[in-house]
């Protein structure tokens, strides 16, 4: 059985194969290293990094619901320089794509961020987080608004010298046009989904289960928006898309190749099962082997529609 070609292509990015990790579950990938070869990865998207430390939010910060979690981390997480003595020389030895995932509440933070990154080895593009609060809007996400989104677009890239993929929010009415408006801004790609916003309440005490009221909602129950969104937004752009929600296995990871997605990533799972990312890369081998299927990217976008049949 001849092995398929799972190499995809993101912008200039070349990854050996469709499957990395999503930001902030899998920290910056050496807390995996002794679970799984992190060599047979697509690419490793480490955990959201701002220009200062943060703390984040208050506990309780998570809460399982049925086919998911809420999570209210609040970003917390060292800072930009610390990350680069204490994170980055371990990140470099990796032998596959690493993509640091950045974000700001405002403008300039996030460009701040993508300049301290600028130059740097062994960091092999950025992904742009646009679900904060922009602190200069009365702390309306910057991921909701087309205009600033494009904006915080052309600013990451006008101080970066990687690959630009801007992550999108699915708390909006159409997300087709943030896409759409990163991608004239320059994006060389798009992710989505990022987490619903959810909450949930405990029923003896009335009240929020976390302290921070709401929270991020992922893992399985979310799936079916993400999948539906990455179809639309396949159709509106010319940018490749990296499919992101619910992802637990191999079968989920080609419904979003088929839909047009060119890469996915695992999040939620990889708290579940710590080898979901190989157990993936593995299903996408033997699916595409025993089918004929030489290049994995023959999958991307072959979604048939009833009428086109």
């Amino acid at each position: 059985m001849d092995q398929p070609d799972l190499r995809i292509k993101i912008g200039p990015l070349e990854l050996k194969n469709p499957v990395l990790t999503a930001s902030g579950t899998f920290g910056y990938g050496q807390e995996y290293s002794d679970l799984i070869d992190l060599s047979l990865l697509g690419g490793i998207v480490v955990k959201g990094l701002s220009h200062k430390p943060r703390d984040g939010n208050p506990p309780p910060r998570t809460v399982e619901t049925p086919c998911g979690m809420l999570n209210a981390i609040g970003l917390a997480n060292m800072g930009l320089e610390t990350f680069l003595k204490e994170k980055l020389p371990a990140l470099q030895k990796l032998n596959t794509a690493v993509i640091v995932n950045i974000y700001g509440h405002s403008i300039d933070e996030y460009g701040e961020v993508a300049a301290g990154l600028k130059g740097v080895k062994g960091i092999s593009a950025i992904e742009v987080n646009i679900s904060c609060p922009n602190v200069e809007k009365g702390g309306m996400a910057f991921g909701t608004d087309p205009d600033i989104s494009a904006r915080v677009t052309e600013r990451v890239l006008k101080n970066s010298d990687k690959p630009v993929i801007v992550k999108l929010s699915p708390n909006v009415t159409d997300i087709r046009a943030i896409a759409m408006a990163v991608e004239k801004a320059g994006a060389h790609a798009v992710s989505l989904i990022n987490t619903l916003t959810g909450m949930a309440i405990d029923i003896e005490s009335s009240t929020p289960i976390l302290a921070n009221i709401s929270g991020g909602l992922s893992g399985p129950a979310i799936r079916p928006v993400a999948l539906y969104m990455v179809y639309q937004v396949a159709k509106a752009v010319n940018i490749p898309v990296i499919g992101v929600g619910g992802i637990v296995d191999h079968r989920d990871a080609l419904q979003f190749l088929i839909a047009g997605a060119t890469a996915i990533q695992v999040g939620t799972a990889n708290f579940v099962n710590p080898r979901a990312t190989l157990n993936i890369i593995e299903g996408l081998k033997v699916f595409c082997a025993e089918r004929g299927i030489a290049r994995i990217d023959q999958i991307i976008g072959s979604l048939k529609i009833p009428d086109q049949i």
